[in-house]
């Protein structure tokens, strides 16, 4: 793997599947995590083998359809729970056992009812069961945000001593700032032996809105793999958003890192999960909200059609959509009813388009959109004389 290579390791199946009402079928899994494939995600946690008969046979049946990216399982650090994971992914030709515990005093104290030590020990006995079964094992210390550092450090160096090959740093609660997150990443670099043999995995939830800040963190402290989901869903507030993150390092080159999606997926697949987990996509979702290349005010119109750039920092082409959208409202300016109008077919000049505008803002005021029907009549209201180009 390439230093710089930032592995992207997508939960939708797992964790994207955790919110109410959600719930696929074995071939609606299959469905998306092909389509997660070509897309280019690195490593598919296809699901939580033990929860369910219906989670491990979605396992078995998506590491027999997945040909390049690694398969993942989760599983609680329990003796039963990894041998089930395994067993769940024995047709995977890349499997991965994701195990691990708590580590926060929160969860110690209280989840676990144990100390620091006995935690310690459970971790690397967790790891070394997994190792024995399958070579590639993610330990995961829940928690890890709210962790002290020192003990965090201790934590990862059994995990890195019992065979784990990636240390994933989960913000459980979405707690982190960006820079505290970040310097956590870095402590664990600079104070845990034998770390540079392993990835570091960010897992970043969204409950104050910081789970993409907080992942870019992590990559710029040394994480190279990130944990997310297509259109950021998961848990309550949702997880790191797995378009945004593909989308910030390629628009970034300053942070000399590079990942292997195929942006121009990203809408279909956005549209793909929306549809099958009933889910709709915010309008205002970054990358793949209906929203994100759409405009309305004038003076933004003006400058997107003079040069796109002007109001836009990414090419909509680049994340499969086919153009930005030129929206007519109340707020809008004579430039884009000129532009909407002679793509309809109409070329109007400047006392045309000037009577024109006097109608439109009349039909703009009682309307929250005017819509390309509405173009139509507006001319002819206009009363100008004017007819559609052949």
């Amino acid at each position: 793997m390439d230093d710089n290579q930032v592995l992207i390791f997508d939960t939708t199946l797992r964790d994207g599947e955790q919110v109410p009402g959600c719930k696929l079928n074995t071939p609606q899994k299959i469905e998306i995590a092909q389509q997660l494939e070509l897309l280019g995600v690195d490593v598919i946690e296809a699901g939580f083998p033990i929860s369910s008969p219906g989670d491990f046979k979605s396992v078995i049946e998506i590491s027999k359809n997945v040909q390049n990216a690694i398969i993942c399982g989760l599983s609680r650090g329990v003796k039963k729970d990894i041998e089930v994971a395994a067993e769940a992914l024995q047709y995977a030709k890349r499997p991965r056992i994701h195990t691990g515990i708590g580590t926060s005093d929160h969860h110690i104290k209280f989840k676990f009812k144990s100390n620091r030590e006995r935690i310690l020990e459970w971790a690397a006995e967790a790891v070394a069961h997994a190792k024995n079964l399958v070579e590639d094992v993610e330990f995961y210390a829940e928690d890890a945000g709210r962790t002290d550092n020192e003990y965090l450090a201790r934590v990862c160096e059994a995990a890195i001593k019992a065979g784990a090959t990636v240390l994933n740093i989960p913000d459980t609660t979405g707690y982190c700032l960006p820079d505290e997150y970040g310097a956590k990443i870095k402590y664990l670099v600079d104070n845990v032996r034998g770390i540079e043999n392993v990835i570091i995995s960010a897992h970043c939830h969204n409950d104050l809105g910081l789970a993409t800040a907080n992942a870019i963190s992590a990559v710029m402290n040394g994480a190279r793999q990130v944990e997310c989901t297509v259109n950021g869903i998961g848990e309550r507030a949702g997880n790191t958003s797995l378009e945004e993150v593909a989308m910030i390092i390629k628009q970034h080159p300053r942070l000399n890192v590079f990942n292997r999606i195929n942006s121009k997926l990203l809408n279909p697949i956005s549209r793909l999960v929306a549809e099958r987990m009933g889910m709709m996509v915010q309008p205002n979702k970054a990358i793949v909200g209906s929203n994100a290349f759409a405009h309305s005010s004038g003076i933004h119109q003006d400058g997107v059609i003079k040069n796109r750039e002007t109001y836009e920092i990414i090419d909509p082409v680049d994340v499969g959509v086919n153009e930005s959208m030129i929206v007519l409202t109340a707020r809008s300016g004579r430039a884009a009813l000129a532009y909407r109008s002679h793509k309809l077919g109409y070329t109007l000049t400047k006392l045309e388009l000037d009577k024109v505008y006097d109608v439109f803002l009349d039909y703009a005021d009682r309307k929250k959109e005017v819509v390309d029907e509405d173009i139509h009549q507006i001319i002819d209201d206009a009363k100008i004389g004017h007819k559609l180009e052949a």
